[in-house]
């Protein structure tokens, strides 16, 4: 992965092509970005730690999280109990993407390509599933930004999802720069609309959730509410250091965790915790919802705008990754094109999830499309752990560490394993494991699967480096 390059260089032809190019040369710098999985040079880097909260908080708040919000409540838990399982969730799952963020600046690399230190060339396994993921995600989040500029501007549904796409799609394809700059922006846009939203919902007199689930029940739906949470949350960890990557070898590490950590924590927990408390008006239609507590007119207006916004923001960031997971795949496509390449392939699956049970195909995708990513993030983390003790506290050297032998097969095997454990402790409408049965619908297939990826992988790995 390791290629020279001057700042700003142009891509030259060679194999290496699609991979390499132009980079932003500093903050503002909004030209397209035709940089791919190869590393920032250190003579690239440039930004600060600080970036990464507004990085990680804007792009969250969003209708899904909203939505996400509600499930407590429809499982039948009382809302201090459902917050509970939310916070706790939330954190689980924002833990590992803020270690991993931390990445990007030691190494100068996306998190994907990074992955090929541990699995080699069957890299190509998580590479496509982080690849579809950031397409399924689209979906997720392009459902209702599509719905709200649909309702905004009195046009068909599949055409407000079209104008989101082209427009997160159009971001993706700018870049890093352009998306750090869309966030900083839309933190504070955003953060100004929620709290507006939760000021008019308060007023409203909302009725807080009372339990309906008791007993065992009970449990498996806090369980449930708890792993719906980390999925959001740990869903970021196959990116971290994608928007890490441009920063400074001397940015401090603990600032860099912190930031991400409490960028993603507190935006996811204040929109579920809205969504929660608002179960009664946030339906499946959520867009409507927003309408209609907002009061219509101007303010109602400015409600669905920034729904769509919010959703145009997330997904660019999924485009984006999505671009460099399939380049992790070895398909020499420009960065750009495969960016765009994702927007386009996440309109109709919008479309599919809007044509029946919402409710229930948002949770199954939801759930189905993070169920491999802790296997992939014990594995990854075990080989960074392995290393970083074999350098005995020298800087990472990307060209150093490619070119020790490794076997590659105890990663396969272990992220294979974890998904194997994981599957009798799935929940979703469309499966329900033989365990989760048992336990009133509780899902523990995350925790399952990074245990069970750390156990297999652990030994074999430190085997393989004596």
């Amino acid at each position: 992965m390791s290629l020279p390059h001057a700042r700003g260089e142009v891509a030259v032809a060679g194999p290496q092509g699609a991979f390499d190019g132009r980079m932003p040369a500093a903050p503002g710098d909004l030209r397209v970005e035709a940089r791919g999985i190869a590393p920032v040079p250190e003579d690239a880097r440039y930004g600060g730690p600080g970036r990464l909260f507004t990085v990680w908080f804007a792009p969250n708040l969003t209708m899904t999280g909203v939505f996400t919000g509600t499930v407590g409540a429809a499982l039948g838990l009382d809302f201090a109990t459902a917050l509970a399982a939310v916070v706790l969730g939330t954190l689980l799952g924002a833990v590992p993407t803020a270690f991993l963020g931390t990445w990007g600046s030691q190494t100068g690399a996306a998190q994907l390509p990074l992955s090929r230190l541990a699995f080699g060339p069957a890299v190509v396994l998580p590479g496509a599933l982080q690849w579809l993921s950031s397409i399924a995600w689209d979906a997720l989040i392009g459902l209702f930004g599509g719905d709200a500029l649909a309702q905004l501007c009195g046009r068909p549904f599949w055409l407000g999802v079209l104008v989101v796409m082209a427009a997160q799609g159009a971001l993706g394809v700018l870049g890093y720069e352009a998306i750090h700059r869309l966030q900083t922006v839309m933190t504070f846009a955003l953060g100004a609309a929620f709290l507006a939203l939760t000021a008019r919902l308060a007023t409203g007199d909302p009725r807080l959730a009372t339990a309906t689930a008791h007993g065992a029940d009970r449990a498996g739906a806090f369980v449930l509410t708890c792993a719906v949470a980390l999925s959001l949350a740990l869903s970021w960890a196959p990116y971290a250091s994608d928007f890490s990557r441009y920063l400074p070898r001397s940015a401090s590490r603990p600032r860099m965790f912190w930031c991400t950590l409490l960028g993603l924590a507190v935006s996811f927990v204040a929109v579920q915790a809205l969504g929660l408390w608002g179960a009664s008006v946030f339906t499946d239609q959520t867009a409507h919802g927003v309408d209609a507590l907002l009061g219509g007119g101007v303010p109602g207006a400015l409600g669905l705008l920034a729904v769509a916004l919010a959703a145009l923001c997330s997904n660019a960031m999924n485009d984006y990754s999505g671009s460099l997971a399939l380049q992790t795949m070895g398909v020499r496509l420009p960065r750009p094109v495969a960016a765009a390449l994702a927007a386009a392939l996440g309109f109709p699956l919008v479309l599919w999830m809007h044509a029946a049970d919402t409710t229930a195909r948002f949770q199954n995708v939801l759930l189905l499309v993070g169920y491999w990513i802790p296997g992939f993030v014990a594995v990854v983390a075990v080989d960074w752990s392995v290393r970083r003790r074999a350098r005995g506290g020298a800087p990472v050297d990307l060209a150093a560490e490619e070119a020790r032998p490794r076997p590659w097969w105890p990663a396969l095997v272990a992220f294979a394993a974890a998904f194997a454990a994981a599957v009798p402790f799935m929940s979703t409408s469309l499966y329900v494991g033989p365990v989760a049965k048992a336990l009133h619908g509780a899902d523990l297939a995350y925790p399952v699967a990074f245990a069970a990826a750390l156990v297999v992988y652990a030994p074999l790995r430190l085997r393989a480096r004596r």
